[in-house]
């Protein structure tokens, strides 16, 4: 018998899967377009014998969460843009730490306030500089509600095993929208590996467990840097996420990433309908970014076009891959403005006449 689905919306899909990805404590604080998560997330948790608290800041949500993170807990925050902002000091502290957690952004249009329309202008900061000293965070992109409910059992595997955050970076768009979805079943909580580093007394052992991201000796905290890359280098190798679609004869293919791809994979068709041989690269992990993935396709492509719901952000990404051997244009929106997939098919229509 075929899993029974449920029509849900996405924010609401990620929280219920979350709980039955074993995360037992959240907190959080309210903004528009997540807030839907945190309400279901304070529903749903002491149903499930979990802890639920709204802080009284994003900035003590954070470090709620260091601390939960630090006990063994499978833990978990959500947000939008500003509210990232304002966690991106405490989310640096996780990476020093060497702490598992899930935070989640339903982004909002920016800089500032902005609106609570969607958004993906958050690329640079959730890829680049989401808190301060060397690190990188996992960065998952969902582009159906279905995603939203698959992402975040990936998102807590993902932190427990490489011992680092995972951002799972949405938008208003996905957080809003209603579709059907097949809920995982509940995860038996004794399939989580255990957690020897984590802070639970010393249960016999002689020493006593240390979490802790200051290190005052330069070269010791060069050594717990370098040891950092080094698991970057192997999250790079193996966890690279993509998908491609009718990129195998493809000229021109675009790269987009969340709610933006369903739009792009729209405009690929009606653009193949018009005689364009277009094709798409969905990156599904933006870092580490898909760079295999898109150097597959660089021999026999006449050129990339990135389509964002921001000023330009991911196309840097692209660039950096293709290396200049074939153009990269860019197609984008902002502001809480989508872009059609008619806005596509012009798009690729102008690139082809421009390389005849």
């Amino acid at each position: 018998m075929a899993a029974e689905k449920v029509l849900m919306k996405g924010n609401e899909a990620l929280a219920e899967a979350a709980l039955r990805s074993g995360c037992n404590c959240f907190f959080g604080y309210p903004i528009t377009p997540q807030t839907e998560l945190a309400a279901y997330m304070a529903k749903r948790m002491p149903q499930t014998g979990g802890a639920y608290l709204q802080a009284e800041s994003e900035i003590a949500a954070i470090n709620m969460v260091y601390g939960a993170s630090a006990a063994g807990a499978r833990v978990m925050t959500s947000s939008s843009s500003p509210g990232i902002s304002l966690k991106t000091e405490g989310i640096s502290y996780l990476v020093g730490a060497d702490l598992p957690a899930v935070i989640i952004n339903v982004m909002r249009g920016g800089p500032g306030l902005g609106g609570i329309q969607p958004s993906q202008a958050d690329y640079w900061q959730a890829t680049r500089a989401l808190g301060h000293g060397d690190g990188h965070l996992i960065v998952l992109a969902p582009a159906t509600v279905q995603e939203m409910a698959d992402m975040v059992s990936t998102a807590f595997a993902l932190g427990d095993t490489y011992r680092t955050p995972v951002m799972v970076l949405a938008d208003g768009m996905l957080g809003q929208m209603m579709e059907p979805v097949v809920l995982p079943e509940p995860l038996d909580t004794t399939d989580i590996a255990a957690k020897p580093w984590a802070i639970t007394g010393t249960r016999g052992r002689t020493t006593r467990n240390i979490v802790n991201s200051l290190e005052l000796v330069a070269t010791s905290l060069e050594h717990n840097v370098d040891e950092r890359f080094e698991r970057y280098e192997q999250i790079k190798a193996k966890e690279q996420r993509v998908e491609t679609y009718l990129t195998e004869d493809a000229d021109f293919v675009v790269v987009a990433f969340g709610a933006c791809a369903r739009i792009a994979r729209s405009g690929v068709e009606r653009a193949r309908a018009a005689g364009v041989k277009a094709g798409l690269i969905r990156p599904i992990t933006l870092w580490p970014f898909p760079t295999a993935a898109i150097e597959a396709v660089v021999p026999h492509t006449r050129a990339f076009l990135s389509v964002e719901m921001n000023k330009g952000q991911m196309i840097d990404d692209v660039r950096l891959v293709v290396g200049g051997r074939v153009p990269v244009e860019f197609l984008g929106r902002t502001g809480g403005v989508i872009p059609t997939p008619g806005e596509v098919v012009t798009a690729l229509e102008a690139l082809q006449e421009k390389m005849r």
